[in-house]
């Protein structure tokens, strides 16, 4: 314990230059006028946003624990009204410019069914108190893009004061737990310009955030999260593994990024896992920094936080998740509406622009995070020619057992190749979570293919 915490402190030295924190009295605002983690605690003035009253802890009737499957608090409510291409102008300030691309494309099928607000987000103690704890202490390094090692445990910036800032929150937001998760059979399908649906992957994924993992010694403390998944299908890809890993200055330390393939046994640094490469499970319609909406460096784009405002977001997205069986799910041009849940909340929105000299498939992007837990639930990315290129849904739900707010289910609409596409569905098998993570031996990328390579 005593090594981890000097390498970190001695990381945090090295890393300049720094970016100072919130003051005391602005920090005094948590637990008062706002949340623990800086959302604003009263509703909104129209009373379509309710007050936060501790969030959702209590399961519901019929809850399994340790099914891989939670049980929809609110499958009896009915939505409020329906938003169409017909009306859509009368709520246009509360949509992205994906929700509307859609409506204008779809006019006949695609709709918008919003539900009563629920803000459901809880968080274990340790959490609240370490996320109290950085919001004073906790800094940005390098012109935003790393972050003091020392800020582990607790969400960074409650109270940001940049883009940076909101985006390292969402990449370390509390989202699995202080083990890992894993999904038996994460399945991914893209349906192209003629409605034909392709299965694209089936795999068995483990993640985990070692920045929630304290009590982890032999960790080392620059990495915030890791994930590995094995392919199943199709079946020329069966067996294959892929490894990331991302650290907290990936300007010294960049994503370490592994591949294994059966035919040649052995073990590869991949470093095209990153940035704009197409993720080929799943069909080529997202990039390796669109995973879980963003992911791994800012150093291509300059941040904005342009502010907060009221959204239509994926929300409390059971149904989703657990209701709609795997064929219901698809229609011919998006998701069957029927499937979603849209709910009023506050979100953070942020612009990012492609820095001059840096190279990407995309000039702009806009994210829109929710106040509560820092998921992207609304993103939008333009081309070099000013063009909507793709948009991304990203639905959650409250792990209500456990105290996690859990986003990773999403559906990708690329609008220049008229493709969409449902990403890690686990309607067969479930999503599991575990109290205690592997020792840093087990989780080297030789152990992890030697572990599943015997299944």
């Amino acid at each position: 314990m005593k090594l981890r915490l000097a390498l970190a402190l001695a990381f945090s030295g090295l890393s300049l230059p720094v970016l100072a924190a919130v003051s005391q009295q602005e920090a005094a605002e948590l637990g008062k006028d706002l949340t623990p983690w800086g959302a604003i605690k009263a509703g909104n003035a129209d009373g379509t946003i309710p007050a936060y009253e501790g969030g959702l802890k209590k399961a519901p009737p019929g809850f399994q624990p340790d099914s891989g499957f939670w049980v929809d608090p609110f499958k009896d409510e009915k939505p409020l009204f329906r938003i169409t291409a017909a009306n859509a102008d009368k709520y246009a300030d509360k949509l992205s410019e994906g929700q509307k691309a859609l409506l204008k494309r779809n006019p006949d099928t695609w709709y918008m069914d919003i539900y009563p607000s629920h803000r459901t987000t809880a968080y274990p103690d340790a959490v609240v108190n370490a996320t109290l704890r950085n919001a004073t202490g906790c800094q940005v390094q390098k012109d935003g893009l790393a972050v003091d090692p020392a800020c582990r445990g607790g969400l960074p910036f409650p109270i940001p004061k940049n883009g940076n800032e909101v985006m390292w929150n969402q990449q370390l937001r509390y989202k699995i737990g202080p083990g890992y998760s894993t999904t038996s059979s994460s399945n991914s399908w893209v349906i192209d310009s003629n409605g034909q649906v392709t299965k694209t992957a089936e795999q068995a994924t483990f993640e985990e955030t070692p920045f929630y993992q304290t009590s982890q010694a032999d960790r080392d403390p620059m990495m915030y999260a890791r994930v590995y998944s094995l392919n199943n299908f199709p079946a020329r890809r069966a067996g294959e593994v892929i490894v990331l890993n991302d650290y907290l200055d990936p300007e010294s330390k960049p994503r370490r990024s592994f591949s294994y393939t059966p035919g040649q046994r052995r073990v590869k640094l991949a470093p095209e896992f990153n940035f704009d490469t197409p993720v080929a499970s799943q069909g080529g319609v997202t990039l390796f920094d669109e995973l879980q909406m963003f992911s791994g460096s800012q150093d291509r784009f300059d941040y904005k936080l342009v502010g907060r405002k009221e959204m239509y977001i994926p929300y409390n997205a059971y149904k989703f998740y657990f209701g709609c069986k795997q064929d219901e799910q698809f229609l011919k041009s998006h998701a069957n509406p029927a499937c979603e849940r849209w709910e009023l909340h506050r979100v953070w929105v942020v612009e990012a622009t492609l820095k001059p000299g840096m190279r990407h498939v995309y000039s702009k992007r806009t994210y829109y995070l929710d106040e509560d837990t820092f998921g992207i639930g609304l993103y939008d990315a333009w081309d070099k020619s000013g063009a909507l290129y793709r948009s991304i849904f990203l639905s959650g739900v409250q792990i209500y057992d456990k105290n996690i707010p859990y986003n990773v289910k999403n559906v990708v609409y690329d609008f220049n190749k008229g493709m969409w596409a449902l990403l890690n569905d686990a309607l067969k098998g479930g999503y599991r979570f575990t109290d205690v993570p592997y020792s840093e031996r087990q989780m080297n990328p030789e152990a992890i293919v030697s572990r599943v390579s015997q299944r």
